[in-house]
């Protein structure tokens, strides 16, 4: 009964969905080797640059000058990165929330990525302690990082891609590497290619 039905398709028919199916397959494989040959650039993890970067800065500085806490706070409807509860303080990296928490009556600070967390001091409505003022690390994460690419300071965000892409080649476990090498390079890439992307926009 099967094959009565069968054979009422259309050979076309027929043809297009097998050829649909191994289309479909090959197109599948290609993308399986594009990611082992080119994997994507990586996801900051937080620890090397932008929004998790500067939320441990905050947190940090608000140990230090001994002032409680609560991280992704929720208050009138908007959810802040930091809230002094004591004081009915909001901190936050979003402008439109900034705006409703003002107008909502809680002082809030926006508090932009490229701002030290010490610049927060001066704009809370309350006294700060003064910090001492921290020796610069030993080490530059930045001179580390082009090291470890084998470039130069000056290089391009092209550069610095590139060299990522061939390092890539044997720091990644499924060439050969190891999980924690190919890590190493994931953070100097995203450290190298900030810098040079800021050059490029100073």
């Amino acid at each position: 009964m099967l094959l009565d039905w069968v054979s009422l398709v259309p050979g076309w028919l027929v043809f297009g969905v097998v050829g649909g199916l191994v289309a479909s397959v090959f197109v599948a494989g290609v993308f399986v080797v594009g990611g082992r040959l080119f994997p994507d650039e990586p996801i900051s993890r937080g620890s090397i640059d932008g929004a998790g970067r500067r939320r441990m800065e905050i947190r940090d500085y608000l140990r230090e000058i001994g002032e409680p806490f609560a991280e992704d706070h929720p208050i009138h409807g908007e959810t802040v990165e930091f809230y002094l509860p004591g004081r009915d303080v909001a901190v936050t990296f979003d402008a439109q929330a900034y705006f409703r928490l003002e107008r909502a009556g809680t002082y809030t600070v926006l508090c932009e990525h490229e701002m030290p967390a010490r610049g927060l001091g001066r704009r809370f409505p309350f006294e700060v302690p003064e910090l001492e003022q921290r020796p610069p690390a030993p080490d530059d994460p930045v001179a580390t990082a082009f090291d470890h690419l084998d470039l130069p300071q000056s290089a391009s965000p092209s550069e610095v891609k590139s060299a990522y892409r061939e390092k890539v080649k044997t720091a990644h476990p499924d060439h050969g590497g190891s999980q924690s090498e190919f890590q190493r390079l994931q953070e100097a890439y995203a450290t190298a290619r900030e810098h040079a992307e800021r050059a490029i926009a100073s």
